[in-house]
């Protein structure tokens, strides 16, 4: 009996030095060997604060950007595009100098309520392409005017300022949410063509959709590389000057990968990498929504905003 009582003060005098140790260790964030908690040398391994997959780098708050522009491409998978440097060289250029997502996911089929979805926080109970619709909840757009800044979102091919129709040559309505919300200006409906040059011009935040033919919808990845590098390539560069993000995302992919897409994030304010956390267009919302300190929309609101990917300092 005293020997199995000896035995029982060893071993909980054991657990309590263990503990301590694993409590200094995770204090320190560094030092214990089998952490497996570092970076890697690719950049960092990049699990979310979601708590979908833990954590292996440390969450900052999203910074505030002067400027940031969204664009929205078409019906690829990941694969048809991250690693496929002979078609998008251009795409994959930003890939490397920014935060790569390799676990991304539109949240529907077709196209319309992932736009929605993205804009929103909700797909609005949309399950189709049909044209128009009309919603008057709560978005990113009317969240950022009411908070006194700026957005716009920039059509290739719209006709017009404020065009309501459905299609027209390569623009189609379906890629285009903000048009559905009855609260916002015509004026945050813009062609492309207004879309400035002198880039301190943009708003705080702006969308830019290809038409069909450049979103790789219609037309090829090597199109619609060609077009981003041609048309917002010089952003890119500018951006990572002027506290600015460039965000370049794919509503769907080509259902073929479980509705995986490529994400990407560059500026001065993301540490370079591969991030393999689960995101989705409503974190992706949340981020964008805490980057100005709005209210979160719709689903956002219930999701984690990207912590990982930024530098603690510009």
């Amino acid at each position: 009996m005293i020997r199995a009582d000896v035995r029982g003060a060893g071993r909980r005098r054991r657990v309590r030095v263990a503990a301590g140790a694993a409590a200094v260790c995770a204090l320190l964030l560094a030092g214990c060997a089998g952490s497996g908690g570092g970076p890697s040398p690719h950049g960092p391994s990049g699990h979310g604060p979601s708590g979908q997959t833990g954590s292996a780098g440390p969450s900052v708050p999203v910074p505030r950007p002067d400027h940031v522009v969204v664009v929205v491409e078409e019906n690829k998978s990941f694969s048809d595009v991250i690693g496929n440097t002979s078609d998008a060289p251009f795409i994959n250029a930003l890939a490397a100098q920014g935060a790569s997502f390799t676990q991304s996911f539109a949240v529907a089929h077709p196209s319309q309520p992932n736009y929605l979805a993205l804009f929103s926080g909700s797909v609005q109970g949309v399950t189709d392409d049909a044209c128009p619709k009309s919603f008057d909840a709560p978005n990113l757009g009317s969240a950022l005017l009411a908070a006194g800044l700026t957005f716009t979102g920039y059509s290739e091919d719209l006709p017009a300022p404020g065009d309501t129709g459905c299609a027209d040559g390569g623009y189609a309505r379906k890629h285009n949410p903000w048009v559905d919300f009855a609260a916002l200006p015509a004026a945050v409906n813009q062609p492309f063509s207004a879309f400035p040059g002198d880039y301190a011009a943009l708003p705080a935040l702006s969308f830019v959709v290809p038409n069909l033919a450049h979103d790789m919808h219609d037309g090829s990845v090597r199109d619609g590389d060609a077009w981003l590098r041609d048309h917002l390539g010089g952003y890119a560069d500018w951006a990572r000057g002027h506290n600015s993000l460039l965000v370049v995302t794919w509503d769907e992919d080509d259902n073929d990968q479980g509705n995986r897409i490529p994400t990407l994030v560059v500026g001065p304010q993301v540490t370079p990498g591969s991030y393999d956390e689960r995101i989705d267009h409503y974190r992706l919302l949340r981020t964008l929504e805490d980057a100005f300190g709005l209210p979160p929309s719709g689903a956002a609101a219930g999701a984690a905003p990207i912590g990982d990917i930024w530098r603690t300092q510009p």
